[in-house]
């Protein structure tokens, strides 16, 4: 072989290699956003998409953040709240949900103006909410087992669904009826029918416990839920209920997401890392990388539709509290 053929095979090779590198890449970090004076823990977020807007739970701060994604930086706060866990916006971006552990309230405010419209006492340890865009209600997550769902116009609980202990992560189906719910106090997964108003199946989990993050996979009928003890993914078959997959993954972990754009999951946790699992297929995963983090670092955010995963940073010695913002590969490494 000639001089000139084995250069122009060594070019192929080195780019055949950044190609490949790239295709399984699967964050990089692009921007850090400050939170002054926002101290303790970091909870969960929620995204406006009509306004591009992030909202981010300063749990032990008592506030919560609002974030201009374009601008990447911090806009405005509501303040005065009592231990802000979960949030929730409307499509149209008219109404906030805020859920609070304190004092067990669900606090509506209005989109523009950030005023509080409704309190709603659900008595104790409000939690994760979800906005069902098919119901137009907000389903919160409370106290030692149940879920209502809030009139996000009028303040008024509609519906309150018992389980048998205190719910965690919660996904509601956006092509059918059936929200899934982590009860880890009850070690299942409690499935409710909206419609009927009442759990119709109760999918136990066995060999793990302390089921807290939850994603889902609607077009291929799976769910991710993420556990503590010990650290492990599991998939389950939405169908049957059943686990077709297990994983180890990152300790404490309090968010999951999964990226239908290039079949990925990306589970974060405060034990300091985020880390990236490739879907191969329905029943099939890979741990693609670790991403290290920082101590505490559990909550955060994937919006699909801009392809950016948001990492919640809180203070902790000479590391200030921040929100990594890390952008992913959303073309489909498979194709």
């Amino acid at each position: 072989m000639r001089m000139r053929d084995l250069a122009f095979a060594a070019a192929i090779c080195t780019l055949m290699a950044v190609v490949n590198a790239h295709a399984t890449e699967p964050l990089r970090l692009i921007a850090t956003i400050p939170l002054a004076n926002v101290e303790g823990r970091i909870d969960h977020f929620a995204w406006d998409e009509k306004n591009q807007r992030l909202f981010v739970a300063g749990l032990g701060n008592n506030t919560v953040e609002l974030i201009d994604a374009a601008k990447a930086n911090v806009v405005d706060r509501i303040a005065s709240l009592k231990t802000p866990q979960g949030i929730a916006v409307t499509s149209d971006g008219s109404r906030i949900a805020v859920a609070n552990d304190a004092d067990g309230t669900c606090r509506i405010f209005a989109g523009a103006s950030l005023k509080q419209l409704y309190s709603v006492d659900l008595q104790d340890d409000a939690d994760n909410v979800r906005y069902d865009a098919q119901k137009k209600l907000f389903w919160v997550g409370y106290g030692s087992g149940g879920v209502a769902a809030i009139d996000p116009q009028s303040g008024k609980v509609l519906q309150n669904i018992k389980l048998d202990g205190h719910p965690e992560s919660f996904q509601l189906e956006s092509s059918g009826k059936r929200m899934f719910v982590n009860v880890p106090g009850a070690g299942h997964i409690a499935v409710v029918d909206r419609e009927k108003n009442e759990v119709v199946a109760r999918w136990p989990l066995t060999g793990v416990a302390a089921n807290f993050p939850m994603a889902s996979d609607e077009a291929r009928h799976r769910l991710f839920v993420g556990c503590r003890k010990p650290a492990e993914l599991l998939a389950l078959d939405t169908e049957s209920g059943k686990t077709v997959a297990t994983l180890d993954i990152v300790g404490d972990t309090d968010d999951l997401f999964y990226n239908a754009a290039n079949h990925r999951i990306y589970v974060i946790g405060g034990a300091g890392r985020i880390d990236t699992i490739l879907q191969n297929d329905a029943d099939h995963y890979t741990s693609l990388s670790s991403i290290e983090t920082a101590p505490g670092a559990r909550t955060g955010f994937f919006v699909a539709t801009t392809g950016k995963l948001y990492v919640a940073v809180p203070h902790r010695g000479s590391q200030r509290a921040e929100i990594r913002v890390f952008s992913t590969d959303k073309m489909d490494s498979r194709q």
